[in-house]
């Protein structure tokens, strides 16, 4: 579901060394919004783990679709916007993992968990990862990383699996960085065909579905700080207008609408 925006961030906690290569990001949040409100769970190229303090965490693919109720949740890599929704306030903590982080915490591929919304127990039936819920409601906010990373800690030691072979790593580090299929099926050595099978094995998208992802999590990162005209630039889009269809298939709103409702204190620079 991608990053929470920036006015629910508490503080970014350390991800410890040996977490990083499966971790990147480890973010306490606890916001009062004042009202009951819906948030948008951008796509990203990464999974998803969200541990809910104080009122479970209610999530769906929108409009005229089930909610999924928990008090953990994950997501795999998706390419519609979730609606999470808040009682008008937001408490916990959130993971972003990479695809050999899923795999090496929960013995699984990403893929088993693309396009889904899912309990926290129904991926961790028994490791203490499963039980974080009800140890962070315990534990002070203080010591919440501490608990985290010792359930992370304690997963990876269970499962530890290898990551996907090295040219799936290599494949997904250089759509990533925006290089074409074929090259990357150039580049690994592999048929562009067994390349993409591969990919969509590791992380339940096509390859070029992957690489759009990628270019999509670089505009958020620049959206609001820039034109959009820039940022379509910077991020590898053909012009601004190729940038606006991305955000309204990936986050079902344009960038100037996201920002309005992420950010109403941000200075709109969409015509700047």
């Amino acid at each position: 579901m991608g990053n929470l925006p920036r006015p629910w961030h508490d503080r970014d906690m350390t991800v410890p060394e040996v977490l990083r290569p499966y971790v990147t990001s480890l973010v306490a949040y606890d916001v009062d919004f004042g009202a009951p409100g819906v948030h948008r769970g951008m796509p990203s190229t990464e999974a998803t783990v969200v541990v809910q303090v104080g009122e479970p965490l209610v999530t769906s693919w929108g409009s005229g679709t089930e909610a999924v109720t928990a008090w953990g949740l994950v997501s795999g890599l998706h390419t519609r916007p979730a609606a999470i929704h808040h009682p008008g306030r937001q408490r916990g903590v959130q993971l972003g993992l990479t695809t050999a982080g899923v795999r090496a915490l929960f013995g699984m591929p990403a893929a088993a968990w693309s396009g889904e919304l899912l309990g926290l127990d129904e991926v961790t039936p028994r490791d203490g990862v499963r039980h974080l819920p009800e140890r962070l409601a315990e534990t002070d906010r203080r010591h919440w990383r501490q608990v985290v990373v010792s359930g992370l800690v304690d997963a990876l030691a269970r499962h530890g699996e290898p990551g996907p072979q090295a040219e799936v790593g290599r494949a997904l580090a250089l759509l990533t960085g925006g290089a074409g299929v074929q090259e990357v099926a150039d580049d690994v050595g592999y048929s562009r065909r067994r390349i993409s099978d591969l990919v969509r094995a590791e992380t339940g998208v096509a390859p070029k579905q992957f690489q759009r992802l990628a270019r999509f999590d670089r505009s958020r990162a620049k959206i609001g700080r820039m034109p959009l005209a820039r940022a379509a630039t910077l991020c590898g889009y053909a012009d601004q207008a190729h940038l606006t269809r991305e955000w309204q298939e990936f986050a079902g709103c344009t960038p100037t609408t996201w920002l309005r409702e992420e950010f109403p204190f941000v200075q709109d620079l969409a015509d700047a």
